[in-house]
C-alpha cells in the first residue's frame, strides 16, 4: 500500500527540487511535472513528484493525516 502525503516544493535545481513534509527535507526528481514551481503543494512517490495539488487539497489531506496519527496514538495507549 502506498501513503501519498502533500509536500511543499522549498527549491529547485534544474529537474530536482527540494522538498518539504511536515518539516522533514528531501531531494525530488521533477522530470514528471511540467510547470512545478517554487511553493507548489505535490504529491511524490518513489523518489518522483508525480502530481500537482492545490493548497487547499494539501492542508485537508494534512489534517486527516494528522486526525489518523492522533486517533492512532490514543487506541495504543
Amino acid at each position: 500500500m502506498c501513503l501519498a502525503i502533500p509536500a511543499r516544493i522549498i527549491h529547485i535545481n534544474d529537474q530536482m527540487g527540494t522538498i518539504d513534509m511536515e518539516g522533514a527535507q528531501r531531494e525530488v526528481s521533477l522530470l514528471l511535472l511540467e510547470d512545478a514551481s517554487v511553493g507548489d503543494y505535490v504529491i511524490v512517490h518513489a523518489g518522483f513528484a508525480i502530481h500537482k495539488i492545490d493548497e487547499a487539497e494539501a492542508m485537508e489531506s494534512l489534517k486527516v493525516l494528522r486526525e489518523l496519527v492522533s486517533f492512532m496514538g490514543q487506541e495504543s495507549g
